[in-house]
């Protein structure tokens, strides 16, 4: 399988770009084609607003998908579309292409769109806008399984936008993604260090109740062991005793 990808990446950075330029041409016609309905709509009710509208998201996803096959803006898309991002597969974009093409073609069922009301250029704008939106549809979505390489997680974006060493390239940013992962981790025990710090700190700063408790202890092991301490005992007169006082009377 890896073999047959290398034989094919060449080749497939050529075909890919070329897609590529048909996908912008197609997006450029499918909006000149929601411009035309959208000038010659008609009022029949009060319900043309929402047809108009429809129009005009035909017009502004196609400058979308225009900006996500160029190079521009490809961190924003990253965040904010991961789909229409430069890792992505063709299927979401192609599946957009089908189903805009549906569209266009449909609209041709309305008799606002005839050649009558429409004229035959205005016509065909909107006919060949619908038909290529939906064959590039298909051949889009038949490139990304036909230029990807599952194994290795390559898609056929990768290859349209590096060629043969796709695979390079990928391995390289993952490796620098890895290695900017690993930094952030070494920086955590500096963090835990000066937590660390700051509470030892803390613990060797005397708290009240300690205090108190250690100075009574010391009083208290003074008393005990000093003997000067001890003998400013005064000892009682015996003469006074009561044992004393009994041996007068007998």
């Amino acid at each position: 399988m890896a073999n047959f990808f290398k034989a094919l990446a060449g080749p497939g950075y050529v075909i890919l770009n070329v897609i590529r330029g048909i996908n912008i041409i197609v997006f450029l016609d499918t909006i000149a084609a929601g411009v035309v309905m959208l000038i010659k709509i008609s009022m029949n009710n009060n319900f043309f607003f929402f047809e108009a509208v429809s129009h005009a998201i035909t017009v502004i996803i196609s400058i979308f998908l225009i900006v996500t096959e160029l190079p521009v803006f490809e961190d924003f898309f990253i965040r904010f579309a991961p789909q229409l991002s430069k890792s992505a597969t063709f299927v979401p974009l192609a599946l957009i292409m089908i189903v805009m093409g549906v569209s266009l073609l449909g609209n041709l069922n309305n008799n606002d769109y005839s050649v009558d009301n429409m004229g035959l250029p205005s016509w065909r704008v909107v006919a060949s806008a619908g038909i290529m939106a939906m064959t590039m549809g298909i051949l889009n979505f038949m490139a990304s399984f036909v230029f990807a390489d599952t194994e290795r997680s390559l898609t056929a974006r990768h290859v349209r936008s590096h060629g043969a060493v796709a695979d390079k390239v990928v391995d390289s940013n993952s490796s620098q993604r890895s290695f900017k992962l690993n930094t952030g981790q070494d920086g955590l025990p500096t963090y835990r260090q000066a937590s660390v710090t700051r509470s030892a700190e803390q613990r060797s700063v005397p708290r009240f109740p300690l205090k108190v408790t250690i100075s009574s202890s010391s009083e208290k092991t003074a008393t005990a062991t000093d003997p000067v301490s001890s003998s400013d005992v005064t000892r009682p007169d015996l003469a006074h005793h009561p044992a004393m006082q009994a041996a007068n009377f007998v």
